[in-house]
């Protein structure tokens, strides 16, 4: 846990079109646990507070999570991030989506313990990546302004807030396949996830059983 309260938002008001199915339940392996388990349990560690953002939580209810439904209908991502963001119990939310089968509990680790004199704090690859980002209640009013006049892009109002970037390199040393990020939205990204995952689990029985059987 982080020395300072954090609160951990999972957005889930997605419409998933382009997966044909709801891609948070969704399972990594036959008979695995959904994919929206695999990012809460990602995000416990860090967070004391974990809330699930989005309209419709009916499904999710397997979860035990409170959950807050949208502010703003048909607003995207940045109307999850704000919807959580105001029903938070601490002053800083991290923010992810319900379909990132990779969070990296070392990189949620160093970004929950870094000073929180940032508006938001954003990890930055080829472009930043607002979908894996702590916000502070000072953004809120920023939020509320772009949303009220219907424009949805999630950095629109950066340039007007102290936004603290994690750049690539740093990125690295706690991911160093820069998997946090990959999300699912396609049958085809499922179907990479699902051998992503596979492959990653049978690389740690591998070195489990090579550490076991010695050199």
């Amino acid at each position: 846990m982080s020395a300072a309260p954090l609160t951990a938002l999972v957005l889930i008001g997605g419409r998933s079109s382009r997966m044909g199915r709801n891609k948070a339940l969704l399972s990594l392996t036959e008979g695995g646990p959904p994919l929206v388990s695999l990012v809460v349990e990602a995000l416990r560690p860090i967070a004391d507070e974990v809330l699930l953002v989005g309209s419709d939580a009916e499904p999710y209810s397997f979860l035990d999570l409170p959950s807050v439904p949208d502010v703003y209908e048909n607003a995207g991502s940045l109307g999850g991030i704000y919807s959580g963001l105001a029903a938070a119990r601490n002053e800083h939310a991290l923010a992810v989506a319900c379909d990132m089968p990779f969070l990296n509990g070392g990189l949620l680790a160093f970004m929950a313990s870094l000073p929180r004199d940032y508006d938001a704090l954003v990890p930055v690859l080829d472009e930043p990546e607002p979908m894996h980002a702590v916000y502070s209640k000072a953004c809120l009013p920023l939020m509320k302004a772009q949303l009220e006049q219907g424009r949805y892009k999630i950095i629109g109002w950066f340039d007007r807030a102290r936004i603290q970037y994690i750049q690539r390199e740093a990125v690295l040393e706690h991911d160093p396949k820069l998997r946090s990020f990959y999300n699912m939205n396609t049958p085809g990204e499922w179907a990479a996830a699902r051998e992503l995952y596979v492959g990653a689990a049978d690389a740690g029985q591998s070195n489990k059983k090579r550490a076991w059987d010695g050199p």
